[in-house]
């Protein structure tokens, strides 16, 4: 499961994000009804960049890599007015 945590002066947030739901997410944001929106989005800016097709196989050994790495922390950093962000696997 990785975790993000948030914590600001005022507030703590933990939002935890399973791998099943990470697994799940990943046939979406592979689908090529997404990619032809993200595509869609990015030529009205009038921007020239284009959002390759992902094949979800491609994500299976990214998935199982983060499986193997639990505990492993991805980001920690802290700005300038005391808020502090997390990730961890």
């Amino acid at each position: 499961m990785i975790m993000v945590k948030i914590s600001t002066k005022d507030r703590k947030f933990i939002v935890p994000i399973p791998y099943p739901l990470l697994n799940m997410l990943s046939g979406l944001l592979t689908s090529k009804r997404m990619i032809s929106y993200a595509n869609k989005a990015i030529e009205k800016d009038g921007k020239s960049f284009k959002v390759p097709q992902i094949n979800r196989k491609d994500f299976k050994p990214l998935l199982k890599a983060l499986l193997e790495n639990k505990g492993l922390i991805l980001v920690d950093t802290k700005l300038n007015d005391g808020t502090k962000v997390t990730v961890r696997l």
